[in-house]
């Protein structure tokens, strides 16, 4: 199975001219995107069962028809205040490869659910008109996004998954988290 390389370096704008599908949604203030193909499901927010000594990103965990399924408060995560759960709040499901699994023996995959405060469309972009994230400037660090586009008339990050929700990371703040 061929995947498609969508990591950018910083400095500068994906070079790839394909294009791809975005999935705009609001975190806090922000307007950020996903890469669809990464997105497994959009669910409403449900029973989470909440995790005992875990940082305030982990907002717990789901049933997802059998498995279970660790969710993140995107908004905590990028160091934006923790999301309030209201009517237009849902659980964006995606589905990555796993990055502890070297290619040897076929790569897993690991689902992860992200809160996020609404979900509103799918749009399309090619990788050129994806701008390379500026190195200040921004609430969301830009080791974070892949870069910035325009969709609806306004300013949106496109989020790296595999950075911000890098596994070695992930474990690393839940184990040195110390609660107070």
């Amino acid at each position: 199975m061929q995947t498609q390389n969508l990591v950018a370096p910083t400095a500068r704008a994906p070079a790839d001219e394909t294009a791809c599908s975005l999935l705009r949604m609001a975190v806090g203030e922000e307007l950020l995107a996903v890469p669809i193909e990464q997105v497994r499901e959009i669910l409403q927010v449900t029973r989470m069962t909440p995790l005992p000594r875990t940082p305030a990103f982990v907002r717990g965990v789901m049933n997802l028809r059998g498995s279970v399924v660790p969710v993140i408060d995107l908004a905590a995560r990028l160091g934006l205040p923790p999301t309030v759960i209201g009517r237009r709040s849902c659980v964006v499901v995606v589905q990555m490869l796993n990055n502890d699994d070297d290619d040897e023996h076929g790569a897993a995959t690991v689902a992860m659910g992200l809160l996020v405060d609404a979900v509103y469309e799918v749009f399309d972009r090619a990788a050129g008109e994806i701008e390379a994230a500026p190195a200040i400037g921004t609430r969301i660090g830009p080791h974070h996004l892949l870069g910035m586009t325009r969709a609806g008339g306004q300013l949106v990050g496109v989020l790296e998954l595999r950075r911000v929700l890098a596994t070695p990371d992930l474990a690393a703040c839940i184990a040195g988290f110390q609660p107070h």
